[in-house]
């Protein structure tokens, strides 16, 4: 299938062949249909899988057909949990829009709050907000939402990772009783099933994956590695020569501090994004890497999400999640738009807990790695069965075709496809 066959508008279609766009990724094909009939949609996809578009494509057209207001109300609202991915989302659409009348906007915290107001001012048809930011610009009477068509929740079950689910509620409560709703998820717990059906009305399920599945286009192993080995480890697998760019993942913001202090004490370029970090750092070291400045890129999970580059080579959890399904999502950062990708685990001994739940949820028994320098005492090793049953995924370690030159951008505007 073609966009064409999706009776896109022409400049909608125009933008898209601007951008070298021809086939639809299969959320693309199935929701944009649903949103284009004006239905609630309830999407579950990988991430990496083209959500954005997916509700983007249909939005704008939907918007530029309908009633238009001389000073440019707010008529929809996307609401995303990370600074990073609002900005994606507004560039999206801007590219995607960039043959109608309509202007859309972000807002988010963590800088000055005046440039927003002032834009706000002018008028805006499409508006991108993290929570915060957007119930603080509410509450001095900036925004108003009682014009909106289309309400847009993305990565709602980031939004519960992130304790962000009672700031949704109180948007949710300020939103016209009559629009159009639509709820994106890359897993779908029973807390995010619950969320949407207080939001969605008849809505139209647009599952694309299993849940909780990791794509098999990414190699993933596992290394047993003592806590104190950890550090030694990172250091051995970044100098190999396979290693042209990696996405490094740490549970904490000093972790994640502390690793880049280390491997630039052992002589590997890298920085770190967290919450901590100013919008201006945490731009500047995307942007680093993404250029190659710099081989690696901590980074926590929250700060994490945004992040949509082509051509990470690797991912590496040097500490294993406490929530299972943020596994998924972390290698998912590599492998992505139908490259190969690699990813390696580190599990120490505390750790053991974590990697059966992750084996659990993914149903694949992650390949060992045992010829590295730095093996786990014997006596820490423990032996994680999973159910014999025809749902255990045994998948080969494999090395796939390797990557080269540095992580690439979706598209030249960096956005989020």
């Amino acid at each position: 299938m073609t966009f064409n066959e999706l009776q896109l508008i022409a400049p909608i279609l125009s933008a898209l062949a601007d951008e070298g766009y021809t086939n639809p990724t299969p959320i693309q094909e199935r929701a944009i249909p649903v949103i284009l009939n004006k239905k609630d949609l309830l999407g579950a996809a990988q991430t990496g899988t083209g959500k954005t578009a997916a509700f983007a494509l249909p939005m704008l057209q939907l918007l530029s057909q309908g009633p238009q207001d001389k000073h440019r109300t707010i008529k929809a609202l996307i609401l995303t949990p990370t600074r990073e991915l609002a900005i994606q989302i507004q560039e999206s659409f801007a590219a995607y829009g960039r043959h109608l009348d309509l202007k859309q906007m972000v807002v988010f915290g963590g800088v000055p709050q005046g440039a927003q107001v002032q834009e706000l001012r002018r008028g805006v048809d499409i508006l991108v907000a993290t929570p915060g930011r957007l119930l603080d610009l509410m509450s001095q009477g900036f925004i108003d939402l009682k014009h909106i068509s289309i309400f847009v929740l993305d990565e709602a079950d980031r939004m519960l990772d992130m304790g962000f689910i009672h700031d949704v509620k109180k948007v949710v409560a300020k939103l016209p009783a009559r629009r159009q709703n639509l709820l994106f998820s890359a897993t779908m717990p029973t807390e995010i099933q619950k969320l949407a059906d207080t939001i969605l009305v008849n809505a139209e399920k647009v599952e694309v994956t299993p849940v909780s599945t990791t794509a098999e286009t990414i190699a993933q192993s596992l290394y047993y590695v003592d806590k104190k080995d950890k550090r030694n480890l990172l250091t051995h697998l970044l100098k190999g020569k396979d290693v042209k760019s990696a996405l490094v993942f740490t549970r904490t913001k000093h972790g994640a501090d502390k690793v880049v202090s280390n491997l630039d004490k052992d002589g590997i370029r890298a920085e770190a994004i967290h919450g901590n970090k100013s919008q201006g750092a945490r731009q500047r070291a995307l942007n680093n890497f993404k250029e190659g400045k710099i081989k690696v890129l901590v980074a926590t999970d929250i700060a994490a999400r945004g992040i949509d580059i082509d051509l990470i080579s690797h991912v590496i959890n040097y500490e294993l999640p406490e929530v299972p399904e943020t596994y998924v999502h972390r290698i998912g950062r590599t492998g992505r738009a139908n490259a190969t990708g690699i990813a390696f685990s580190f599990c120490d001994e505390e750790e053991m807990d974590n990697l059966k739940q992750i084996q659990k949820l993914t149903r694949i028994q992650i390949p060992v790695e045992n010829a590295h320098p730095y093996p786990m005492a014997a006596s820490g090793m423990v032996k994680i069965n999973l159910p014999k049953n025809k749902d255990v995924v045994q998948r080969p370690n494999a090395i796939p075709q390797q990557h080269s030159g540095r992580p690439q951008v979706r598209s030249s505007r960096g956005k989020r496809w």
